[in-house]
């Protein structure tokens, strides 16, 4: 395979000749020459080296890698280092031997990690020789393979068990080879390896080909199964190790067997013992354990699965029943609705949140997701506050904290005669707090605390999370959230005066909003301009408001959410004030000094209720009925650790179904996300989500009651999400929202029908992360765009190659999927934009998150708050961003009627130049820093979409 640099500057079957005109200019002082072994002096020229080393890459990648713009970019780049090397080393000019080339090249290949290039290009003479010469003692080997036991003797490695268990994970998968997972794993295996690590190697073997083939990834999760089968039945006493075929003789047995042992470990309630488990283990489906990809299999044998002793003692569907039977303890037919909550989980058509995953059936079935509270104004209120965040953290709680009520910096204290430090020197310590208590050994805690925007010790609020200033008052570890009036955002428009006051001496002002709010905060500025209040700042609304936006980019933190809309379309207005979000931004309820709010969650997945020609609508209701009935069972079954939220979740009864793989149901009608059809099936299906969500609560109010606090709410004067809007507009001004009002389903027969029955609870949806039961039921995170095509996401688990199985299929449908396909997407971070054989409707289609305009994520968001009675965490991913661009895309959240933003992400304009492409692995992916921010302020990389704070919600 001559392609290389001796082929292109070397001929050593050319004797030498009389010098030419070639030769005598390479003598010329200053140039670099090159002696070619014939012993004869040419000059040194890029070209002869740039064609060598493309057509190493060719031979490598094949033919259709001549086209890639990667590889033209890459070439010219080594190309350019090698060049760089030997003029730094002979400023003067001079002479090069060819060997001296090829070892620069070799080494210029191995630093820029095109290791498979340099590798080929060392051997590439004896390359067909080498590769028969290596097959040969590799099959030979294999007989002689043994494999060392727990007790220290040594067996045959079994291939044929081997062999079957590979093709048993491979069968039913399209382009997966069962030869490829066994060569590599054979690769990997050396005699006396030990027992455990031969079942590592096969997940291993077949995890490094998921990147070529995305159906490795179900390969990959039926090994690792094998391996969770071994473990969990011999503990159980079932049997030392099973085919998945052996599991519909196993299972029952294994859930019989679970049950007994868990109660008797006391890791599971006694109560799972009164179910028939012989006709919920005849229920189970085993052939649901094959729609696991390896993400998702892995991050529940980490993280979900209970062990005992670190060894697991739950396989995937007892996982789901244990859920399921939890969740259906105090059913009057438990067992009948046990199997229907485990088919509805089992299939991945709904999944439960976390601390309903982790908790359900066990000795402290603590399943809600979301406290928010309200922190009172004086040492007793603050601490015992921060002993609540201990207490619901430590049994996988996520928090959200008002601390407006907390008197500002400089403020009069009575009780000493002094002056405030102020609400900064609290936060401190419940940072602290939360990094202490660890959730439950699973999660670290996680909490955010609000500050009303109108607070003296706002402007010191935003700065929580830099990484200059007095580390005494920063708080790192921390999420802030601002607790923005429309009034504010009033001035904004209007660039008017913005006045700061202390709670303490403007009490009522917290709990008023929309046009009482204006009026009364309109009297206190009176009084400040009067004297009456001495303590007090003015500052320019514009000021602040670029302030906020500056360290929101620059931080991350605080978060900018809308008071205003979170209150005046809440239905339990008659029963208090929403003076926060939660952890995630998507729980507005409401908070006092007796009540902790509490939310329950679980989420729809989407994807798995469209077809290509849209909506089921049928199979939608079918979920969702059950769905709301499984968070309505959470409130009974539920262990609070601290009394105010008990009985704050007993009095309301709160619940947030929310969606999820809203993106994968775009995928599958062949939607682009930045269309104006993705705004409109965000619209549909929210629509469709929130009429049978209503309908369901109002079902179960005709069966169980209605929530107590139900009377002078707006469900019960026939005011529906979709109604409240009118409130909003009335109240802010037509001048200052823009909100699409479409309806197309019976809402007057589901207002009469409310009326009637009434509501089963106080709130009924809201749109959380998804951050983690996404990835168990691999699909997209809530209602996020694709973040890339082709990236290593990194989590408590590890470190997964992740494919969009999309974008596959439509290269494969077009002949375009290959590994120089794959290749291109590593070099170009998982984006298509910059891949030339990739059609222009197919870029549209497979934009990443980045590529996608804010106002399409704004839009389409602003189509779902019209339904939701409370709100969604929208995370907004900004390129290049500007000072200018988060103006426009943060006045407009608020102006399209959004409650609440979550995350900033933003990436530079232009991405940095890559020094290094691995082709053997995946390299993680990073955003890149914004080039310039609202304000000089350093600007940190954007924030890691697996941040774990994520999964206090889901």
């Amino acid at each position: 395979m001559q392609t290389h640099v001796e082929s292109q500057q070397s001929s050593a079957t050319q004797p030498p000749s009389s010098p030419s005109k070639t030769e005598i200019q390479a003598t010329a002082p200053g140039q670099l020459r090159v002696i070619k072994r014939n012993g004869t002096v040419v000059p040194y020229t890029d070209d002869k080296i740039s064609v060598a080393i493309t057509k190493a890459f060719l031979a490598v990648e094949g033919g259709n890698a001549a086209g890639s713009t990667r590889i033209h970019e890459t070439v010219a780049k080594l190309t350019a280092q090698v060049t760089a090397t030997f003029k730094r080393r002979m400023p003067s000019g001079g002479t090069i031997h060819i060997e001296d080339i090829q070892d620069q090249v070799e080494l210029a290949l191995m630093r820029s990690g095109e290791h498979k290039v340099a590798r080929d290009y060392v051997l590439y003479r004896a390359a067909r020789a080498e590769e028969r010469k290596k097959a040969q003692p590799e099959e030979k080997a294999h007989p002689s393979i043994r494999v060392t036991q727990e007790d220290g003797s040594l067996t045959p490695l079994d291939l044929g068990r081997l062999e079957f268990i590979v093709n048993e994970a491979c069968e039913g998968l399209a382009d997966v080879s069962p030869k490829a997972v066994l060569d590599e794993v054979l690769k990997g295996l050396y005699d006396g390896v030990a027992a455990h690590e031969v079942n590592t190697s096969l997940v291993i073997a077949a995890r490094s080909l998921v990147e070529k083939e995305h159906n490795y990834s179900y390969v990959t999760a039926r090994l690792l199964l094998d391996k969770l089968r071994a473990e969990a039945l011999t503990f159980l006493g079932v049997a030392e190790s099973a085919t998945q075929h052996d599991m519909i003789e196993y299972y029952p047995k294994a859930l019989a067997a679970y049950i007994e042992k868990g109660v008797e470990l006391e890791l599971i309630s006694p109560e799972l013992k009164e179910f028939d488990l012989a006709r919920l283990g005849q229920a189970i489906k085993p052939e649901n354990d094959n729609q696991f990809n390896y993400l998702g299999l892995q991050t529940l044998y980490d993280r979900y699965f209970i062990h005992s002793n670190d060894v697991r003692i739950e396989l995937p569907q007892v996982f789901f029943m244990r859920v399921a039977m939890g969740l259906a303890t105090r059913e009057d037919d438990k067992n009948a609705r046990a199997i229907e909550f485990y088919e509805l989980l089992s299939s991945f058509d709904y999944m439960s949140s976390t601390p309903t995953l982790f908790n359900s059936g066990t000795l402290r079935p603590q399943l809600s997701s979301c406290y928010l509270t309200t922190v009172p104004d004086d040492l007793h209120g603050i601490y015992g506050a921060i002993q609540d965040n201990a207490m619901l953290s430590k049994f996988a709680g996520g928090l959200g904290n008002d601390w407006t009520p907390v008197r500002a910096l400089g403020s009069y204290i009575k009780g000493t005669n002094g002056k405030s430090q102020g609400v900064v020197p609290f936060l401190k310590v419940v940072n602290d707090t939360a990094v202490a208590v660890n959730q439950g050994g699973k999660r670290k805690g996680a909490v955010c605390a609000y500050l009303e925007t109108w607070h003296m010790d706002i402007e010191e609020f935003l700065e929580l999370r830099k990484n200059t200033g007095d580390d005494r008052r920063r708080t790192h570890d921390m999420n802030s959230a601002n607790w923005v009036p429309d009034l504010f955002m009033k001035r904004v428009f209007t660039d008017g005066q913005w006045t700061l006051f202390s709670p303490s001496d403007v009490p009522d002002l917290h709990d008023l909003y929309g046009t009482a709010f204006e009026k009364r905060y309109e009297e206190y500025e009176a009084m400040a301009a009067s004297g009456q209040l001495k303590h007090h700042k003015k500052v320019k609304a514009a000021d602040l408001w670029r302030k906020m936006l500056s360290m929101l980019f620059e931080t991350g933190h605080p978060w900018i959410t809308f008071k205003d809309p979170c209150n005046l379309r809440s239905p339990q207005q008659h029963a208090g004030v929403v003076h926060s979000s939660n952890l995630c931004t998507e729980i507005t309820l409401n908070t006092n000094k007796e009540e902790i709010a509490v939310c329950n969650l679980g989420s729809v997945n989407l994807a798995q209720h469209v077809t290509e020609n849209g909506l089921d609508h049928a199979k939608l209701e079918k979920t969702i009925n059950t769905a709301v009935r499984m968070l309505d069972n959470v409130i009974d079954i539920n262990y609070y650790s601290v009394p105010q939220a008990q009985n704050s979740n007993f009095k309301h009864r709160p619940v947030g179904l929310g969606i999820m793989g809203f993106q994968d149901a775009l995928y599958k009608q062949h939607i682009a996300y930045a269309s104006d059809n993705a705004v409109e099936f965000a619209d549909r299906s929210m629509e469709a989500v929130s009429y049978f969500a209503i309908k369901a609560s109002s079902d179960l109010a005709a069966e169980r009651g209605r929530y107590a606090s139900y009377d002078g709410s707006l469900w019960s004067q026939g005011i529906l999400p979709i109604d409240s809007l009118d409130n909003l507009i009335a109240q802010r001004g037509e001048q200052f929202i823009e909100v699409d009002r479409t309806q197309t389903l019976d809402w007057q027969g589901l207002r009469s029908k409310v009326l009637q029955d009434g509501m089963r609870n106080s709130n009924v949806m809201a749109i959380a992360p998804t951050a983690t039961i996404a990835n168990i039921t691999g699909v997209s995170q809530s209602i996020e765009p694709t973040y890339q095509n082709l990236y290593v996401k990194s989590n408590l688990s590890g470190e997964f190659t992740v494919v969009n199985p999309y974008l596959v299929r439509d290269l494969k449908a077009r002949g375009l999927w290959d590994s120089v396909m794959v290749n291109d997407l590593k070099y170009y971070e998982g984006s298509v934009q910059k891949i030339d054989r990739i059609p222009q409707d197919l870029k549209d289609m497979y934009a990443t998150a980045f590529e996608v305009e804010p106002r399409w994520l704004v839009d389409a968001a602003s189509r779902r708050q019209k339904w939701i009675d409370q709100a969604q965490s929208l995370n907004l991913y900004i390129a290049g961003a500007s000072g200018k661009k988060l103006d426009i895309t943060y006045r407009m959240a608020w102006f399209r009627g959004l409650k609440t933003t979550y995350y900033l992400r933003a990436l530079a304009a232009s991405t940095t130049e890559k020094s290094t492409v691995d082709r053997g692995t995946m390299n993680k992916v990073s955003a890149q820093a914004p080039e310039a921010a609202p304000t000089a302020a350093p600007v940190p990389a954007a924030c890691s979409l697996d941040d774990p704070d994520c999964e206090a919600c889901q």
